[in-house]
């Protein structure tokens, strides 16, 4: 049963796997993979015990959703 993704808007979580991250970004897991392994992507993931996780921080600003302080 696949979990069920919360709009970016309500996230409250710090940072994202690369499958909700990929999902918000309209991108596929793979191009996100290689934006963190090439260091070229508009985002920077952060490494958690050999996982990446993406700063919900950081996908609101590139998105367009405002930021709650």
């Amino acid at each position: 049963m696949e979990k069920a993704i919360v709009p970016l808007a309500q996230e409250t979580r710090l940072n994202l796997g690369t499958a909700e991250a990929a999902h918000h970004l309209g991108r596929t897991q793979y191009t996100l993979r290689l934006w963190a392994c090439k260091n070229k992507g508009p985002i920077k993931p952060l490494n958690i015990g050999g996982r990446l996780a993406w700063p919900v921080a950081d996908l609101k600003r590139l998105l367009g959703v405002e930021v709650q302080p």
